[in-house]
């Protein structure tokens, strides 16, 4: 997109905010190119619906997948069924390999959790940021005090962050998951409903299963 054609913050939010999530992810694309965009998943337990949206809306668009090493076997799994059964175009984002393997070595989630993901989450897409405009991602008011805050685009850290799905109920997401027959996560079935890495992910409704016994709720790649 063109510098002198680009749209403030308020006239996006002015264009997107009455529009639904499938007219949001269409409508994105009359304004930026599948360049602009930078669309991440961290492929968990509410992920499938957003992913089947563009792979119904915008097939083309990249998926980036922050492979921070300590993933659930079974999120690594369910992410090649939903990549193989949506059509999915998915790039894994990593560390540094001698960043990851400090971490490890470490254990730096059991002393400090900010640090870990700041290594193995944030830093991973600092230069990819720089190369895009938008950046895509599924989070939705409910899940959080602090998401409930936001706006449907919002700048973050030079980025336009688009949250297409934020003004969802919970509902309504049940809903096009019957409606839309799409798959879970294998955890949910053992109780957990927001997940992340193994080492700092516990069964619990909502988000309180992440970071167990700590005030830490977001990994920083939403602050």
């Amino acid at each position: 997109m063109k510098v002198d054609e680009r749209l403030s913050i308020a006239e996006l939010n002015d264009i997107f905010r009455p529009l639904q999530p499938e007219q949001r992810i269409t409508e994105l694309y009359r304004h930026f190119t599948t360049n602009d965009v930078m669309l991440t998943s961290s492929f968990a337990a509410t992920s499938a619906y957003l992913l089947h949206l563009f792979s119904v809306y915008q097939p083309e668009q990249e998926v980036l997948f922050i492979d921070t090493g300590y993933h659930f076997e079974e999120t690594l799994i369910y992410k090649e069924y939903l990549t193989k059964v949506y059509g999915l175009k998915t790039r894994e984002v990593r560390a540094e390999a001698w960043k990851h393997e400090f971490t490890t070595k470490d254990e730096t989630w059991t002393k400090d959790p900010d640090y870990c993901c700041t290594i193995n989450k944030v830093e991973p897409l600092e230069k990819l940021k720089e190369e895009h405009e938008i950046w895509v991602s599924g989070l939705m008011s409910w899940q959080s005090d602090r998401r409930a805050t936001l706006d449907i685009f919002e700048e973050r850290g030079g980025v336009i962050k688009f949250y297409p799905l934020l003004d969802v109920t919970r509902e309504q997401r049940e809903a096009y998951i019957k409606d839309h027959l799409l798959p879970f996560h294998p955890l949910q079935s053992k109780g957990y409903f927001s997940i992340g890495c193994k080492h700092c992910t516990q069964p619990g409704k909502g988000r309180e299963g992440r970071w167990n016994n700590s005030p830490k709720t977001e990994c920083g790649l939403h602050l």
